[in-house]
């Protein structure tokens, strides 16, 4: 049950599944990799679901602001996947599953951004 209306969102669902998946999958990751790619990712993808939750509590406006910075970790993390298969730390299955996802939370987040811009 949702206490906070935030988490009722299925952008917020996703894009906490997401960033559980990413958490989940870089434990596996090379120790080498640990203080750069694997934290980065780790953060570019929390930071999706920390800003729809904390914008959820501002004003409209800055609710707005929030989305479009997670909407830039969503860009973040698409630069990080392709890094991780190039370096051959993900397989090209688990890079187009990300990316799709990664690109469906993306147009929520531009559609809900958008639905709160015609809210008065």
């Amino acid at each position: 049950m949702s206490k906070f209306n935030f988490e009722s969102l299925t952008v917020y669902q996703r894009a906490f599944t997401l960033s559980k998946n990413i958490y989940l999958l870089t434990q596996t990751w090379p120790r080498e990799h640990l203080f750069g790619l694997t934290d980065q990712i780790r953060r570019a993808s929390l930071s999706i679901v920390l800003n729809i939750a904390e914008g959820s509590s501002r004003t409209r406006k800055d609710y707005q602001h929030f989305l479009i910075i997670a909407r830039g970790s969503c860009f973040e993390c698409i630069s990080l996947i392709n890094l991780a298969f190039e370096i051959k730390l993900i397989s090209l299955k688990q890079k187009e599953e990300m990316y799709n996802e990664i690109y469906q939370i993306s147009k929520m987040l531009s559609g809900l951004r958008a639905s709160l811009a015609k809210r008065k």
